[in-house]
């Protein structure tokens, strides 16, 4: 190295250390470092002249000095910078010129003209084409909201640096195209692949925010203590009713078979005049029975309402949607939409639910009214058809006329 570069190297460390801001995390002495690396790799595969490569490396050294006076005009002042420190040294005018258009090419509109001035912009944009791109992505980002005060984010980051490697740099010398583009392009693959990702991410969690904001807007759902009370009420509402179906079905089975056997064994033998004795018992026996059979079908018996309600009806509340008789004749488009008013309304729903508890409560009461008349005309039935029959019996052996 030579004494030129030696005492330019001591003279720009000293001042970026000393003057150069802290908010310049990126633009720090380890990029100028990193400059000056690239541009001495890049002139020994140029095999550029002594002279030539000087003064690019020179270049490389002073290029960001300006940071330390005005970073919105380094470059202009880096050129102010280096210009005085070389006048100082005695280097010749021409050589001064040649290393100040070298450091304004570095300027991010300046397109380069020489050389030098190439490969100096290759060189300050060479972290473009680094496996750690990623890395110095991230201080440059925390440069600007430092120096700005303002916070960018992290996508808007991403697409400007994206429109950056696909449209606004290039590499100008085939040295440098060959040892960065390749990297170059697989970082701005990396960065599309992250701008996806985030993407995805965004719309997960606007997804999420909606859902949260949808819960918010929905109706408050019932206490858990509420809705237990409601469950367990129906459910033994529901119980009770399977109870009352299985008697009853008990109840019109062992009343079918009673009339079976008496159609199949009883009546026919009425036929016969000696048999006559048997003809009222027999007729208060069947008569009980049919009874029995009626109400038992009765206790069973189904009633559906229309099922067949109006928007008008639903909006005032004169409906309840969950009892499927009322529902049945809808059309699903219009069940929905009832559905939906009715969650919506805190009281509706509640209402809704406390019909459907009622109005099974009353159908319950129906059935075991019902139960309960018909096992009493049951039983009455068959005492009073055991003594009519023995009362027939006895007068037949004692030879009394029964009176009808």
């Amino acid at each position: 190295m030579s004494t030129l570069l030696e005492k330019a190297e001591s003279f720009v460390m000293n001042i970026l250390n000393e003057k150069l801001d802290k908010k310049l995390v990126y633009h720090s002495l380890s990029h100028t470092l990193r400059v000056v690396e690239k541009s001495s790799e890049l002139a020994e595969e140029a095999k550029l002249s002594e002279n030539d490569k000087e003064c690019l490396v020179l270049a490389a050294w002073f290029h960001d000095t300006g940071f330390t006076v005005d970073p919105n005009n380094h470059e202009a002042e880096s050129v102010v910078i280096a210009s005085d420190f070389l006048s100082k040294e005695g280097v010749e005018g021409n050589m001064i010129n040649t290393i100040g258009k070298t450091i304004l090419a570095t300027k991010m509109d300046v397109e380069p003209v020489s050389e030098l001035e190439k490969l100096i912009k290759d060189a300050d944009c060479s972290h473009l084409g680094s496996k750690k791109y990623n890395e110095f992505s991230q201080l440059l980002h925390k440069e600007v909201e430092l120096l700005t005060n303002s916070k960018i984010k992290e996508t808007d980051w991403i697409k400007k640096n994206i429109n950056f490697l696909t449209s606004g740099h290039r590499f100008y010398t085939d040295i440098a195209v060959k040892k960065w583009e390749k990297q170059k392009s697989k970082n701005l693959a990396q960065l599309l692949k992250t701008e996806k990702k985030i993407k995805r991410e965004q719309k997960k969690l606007s997804q999420k925010k909606a859902e949260l904001q949808f819960k918010k807007n929905k109706v408050e759902l019932p206490e858990r203590g509420i809705e237990t009370m409601f469950r367990v009420a129906l459910r033994n509402h529901i119980t009770l009713s399977d109870i009352a179906d299985t008697k009853a079905n008990i109840l019109l089975s062992v009343n079918a078979i009673i009339i079976s056997m008496a159609l199949s064994t009883l009546i026919p033998k009425l036929d016969n005049p000696s048999n006559g004795y048997l003809i009222i018992p027999t007729i208060i026996f069947v008569v009980f029975t049919v009874i029995s059979i009626i109400l038992s079908i009765l206790a069973t018996r189904p009633n559906v309402t229309q099922g067949k309600f109006s928007k008008e009806d639903i909006a005032n509340k004169k409906v309840n949607l969950i009892f499927f008789g009322n529902f049945h004749k809808m059309s699903l488009q219009e069940f929905e939409w009832g559905m939906s008013e009715m969650m919506k309304d805190r009281d509706y729903l509640y209402g809704s639910l406390t019909k459907d508890l009622y109005f099974l409560g009353l159908v319950l009461n129906r059935k075991y009214n019902l139960l309960r008349t018909t096992y009493t005309v049951f039983m009455i039935g068959i005492i009073v058809s055991v003594i009519t029959f023995a009362l027939a019996f006895y007068n037949q052996t004692t030879g009394t006329v029964p009176v009808a």
